[in-house]
């Protein structure tokens, strides 16, 4: 068994476990014209208790943005790591529209303005004076536009308030826009065991950018914890998974096949997950969600089972082909 070594957030970024924690969920429930896009009902002391196991378990990298529970979110980690704010790295992003008052989050806006007034109030809900990552949170952003907001996101680094910048886009050119800059140090993007783009992959080994990963559970997929019976709260931004019949009832089939796979060495079906993407790829930085202190143990412990092993690898692949 070999422990995961820590990654770097980038080309002389800073250093950060190889596991973050991804701060969606504990946002709790929030909408958009009427549909969920929050992860239903939490517990707030709950979800303190866990952010600060996590640190206690050697976490020490946290993603969260402004639109997760309008602003829960980033109050949460203030509250539960405020004190041991220069021992961790935040990464926070920008791009929806939000109400605090109401956990209405209605549209998106890449203005320039709009992204200064958005940093200020993310600084002032964590608590602190800069972030450490800054990410433009609208994956699909007119790419002729683009350049206005990579330009106001270096004005925040050169004031100070920013450290390093990135994108959460799974578009290879809009990643490579932002790449272009020196203070770019990270791509978040969508990848799992079962798929994801590997050309945004390949520009982040290419530029020495580390690749965040958002969804290396698949959203709850790749825990085990659903079956063709389970269903999701109306609060949920899963509610309309269809397990017996739609693309979730697939992805269990493809589940259940590598299954045996992903759990050798005594790992839970996450821990087998979250090993693949280390396994995968050096730049990868999985962001696995969680609400409890369970599942942030869990999703912790498999930094002591490591990467799964390149035979492991290869008979994933092999077996994911034939299905």
């Amino acid at each position: 068994m070999t422990k995961t070594p820590d990654r770097s957030l980038g080309t002389d970024g800073p250093t950060v476990s190889a596991l973050g924690m991804g701060c969606w969920a504990i946002g709790g429930p929030h909408a958009r014209q009427g549909s969920p896009v929050g992860w239903g009902a939490i517990d707030d002391d709950e979800s303190k208790r866990a952010l600060r196991r996590a640190f206690d378990l050697g976490v020490t990298f946290y993603d969260t943005a402004d639109v997760y529970g309008c602003g829960h979110s980033e109050k949460l980690i203030a509250a539960a790591l405020g004190d041991v704010r220069d021992q961790i790295v935040i990464a926070s992003k920008a791009g929806y529209t939000y109400d605090e008052e109401t956990r209405e989050a209605p549209g998106e806006n890449g203005d320039p303005e709009y992204i200064r007034w958005a940093c200020e109030q993310s600084l002032r809900r964590l608590g602190t004076d800069h972030l450490d990552l800054y990410q433009f949170h609208l994956g699909g952003f007119d790419l002729d536009r683009a350049d206005d907001v990579l330009a106001v996101f270096e004005e925040l680094v050169a004031a100070g308030k920013v450290r390093a910048i990135g994108w959460s886009t799974d578009s290879p050119e809009r990643a490579a826009l932002f790449a272009k800059s020196e203070h770019c140090k990270a791509i978040q993007q969508s990848f799992n065991v079962f798929g994801g783009n590997v050309d945004v992959l390949e520009l982040c080994e290419q530029r020495g950018l580390a690749s965040i990963v958002r969804g290396p559970l698949g959203m709850g997929l790749l825990t085990g914890k659903f079956d063709k019976g389970s269903t999701l709260p109306a609060d949920d931004v899963r509610h309309g998974w269809d397990f017996r019949t739609g693309n979730q009832a697939e992805s269990l089939r493809r589940l259940d096949a590598i299954r045996d796979v992903l759990t050798t060495d005594g790992r839970t079906l996450a821990q087998g997950a979250l090993g693949w993407l280390w396994a995968r790829s050096p730049a990868f930085i999985p962001i696995p969600g969680f609400k409890t202190v369970a599942q942030v143990e869990e999703n912790a412990g498999a930094l002591d089972h490591g990467p799964l092993s390149p035979e492991s690898l290869i008979q994933i692949t092999t077996i994911l082909s034939q299905n």
